[in-house]
């Protein structure tokens, strides 16, 4: 066989094996002829037009992520240092789709770098807008904000973002260390308060107590001067009565009526002998002062005897 022969056999089998492609699942080939976009080749085994169609770009349609780092200032001036995570992917297999991701971007580098810078940009704005006492509290606001402002222009570069997940917010040292000494002095703050409400509690039930038992001491003290006048004067009305039925059989007994009171007058000069302790009385014993006193107690009785004949 002439060697041409050869040639041009081992050369159209190579064309031959080289019109077919084989593509790996979650990944489409996008082909040109003389630089121009031709067509889309799916996953499995596909013909290609030998020699002149060429294979521009293997793109992969699987989600994919990336990991970012970056720093934000809060409107109070605060630096905030974020941890993001990128989740993304070819937003689906539409020739217009598959067209924006093979031709809007150079490489996947420039892609990356635009997708990354999108997302600084947008967290930055938003955060801002905030102070930094509620950016720890915006997480997922950051989050859905970012994807509304991002979905319509990742959307003309043929992908979508999925999801982002901010995975640490700090602070730098010195706002952490301010940010402490301001709970500190908040919790300090709220421990005064509930102290002095406890001391003002304490103290307003302290003076409850005290009002009363000043109320039912005097309630009490007033029940017993009552009862204590109450006690005099049935004594005394029980002396009356005494007096003036003595007074009345003396005077049936055709006696006088002032032996009585002598009688009393003796009585209570041995009382005061009897049960006397320490203290000094002094007692006019002559016989003047006797019938002195003899006289003042016979007016006392007299009066007293009226006043049960007024009742009567």
């Amino acid at each position: 066989m002439p060697i041409a022969t050869m040639v041009l056999g081992a050369l159209a089998l190579i064309v031959v094996l080289g019109s077919f492609k084989t593509v790996q699942q979650g990944t489409v080939v996008v082909t040109t002829i003389f630089g121009k976009f031709n067509r889309i080749l799916t996953p499995g085994l596909n013909f290609k037009i030998p020699l002149i169609e060429r294979i521009f770009k293997k793109i992969s349609i699987q989600n994919r992520s990336s990991e970012m780092g970056f720093t934000a200032v809060t409107i109070d001036q605060a630096n905030v240092n974020f941890t993001a995570m990128l989740l993304y992917a070819v937003y689906n297999t539409e020739e217009q789709t598959i067209k924006s991701v093979a031709f809007k971007f150079i490489d996947e580098r420039n892609l990356m770098q635009a997708l990354v810078r999108s997302v600084e940009g947008s967290v930055r704005a938003i955060v801002a807008t905030k102070k930094q006492s509620e950016v720890l509290l915006l997480r997922r606001d950051i989050v859905d904000a970012v994807k509304d402002q991002l979905d319509k222009t990742l959307e003309e570069w043929g992908y979508h973002l999925i999801d982002l997940q901010l995975n640490d917010i700090t602070f730098d040292e010195e706002v952490i260390r301010s940010m402490a000494k301001v709970v500190a002095s908040n919790n300090l703050k709220a421990a005064a308060e509930n102290e002095g409400q406890a001391l003002l509690i304490t103290k307003t039930k302290a003076a409850e107590a005290e009002g009363n038992a000043i109320k039912i001491a005097a309630q009490a003290e007033k029940d017993a001067a009552q009862l204590r006048g109450q006690g005099v004067a049935l004594f005394r009305e029980e002396v009356a009565k005494g007096m003036s039925q003595s007074a009345k059989l003396m005077q049936d007994a055709n006696l006088d009526a002032s032996l009585i009171l002598f009688s009393m007058w003796t009585e209570s000069v041995k009382n005061f002998a009897e049960h006397g302790k320490g203290n000094v009385i002094f007692l006019d014993g002559s016989t003047e002062g006797m019938q002195n006193t003899m006289r003042q107690m016979m007016a006392i009785s007299q009066m007293d005897i009226k006043d049960q004949t007024k009742k009567k």
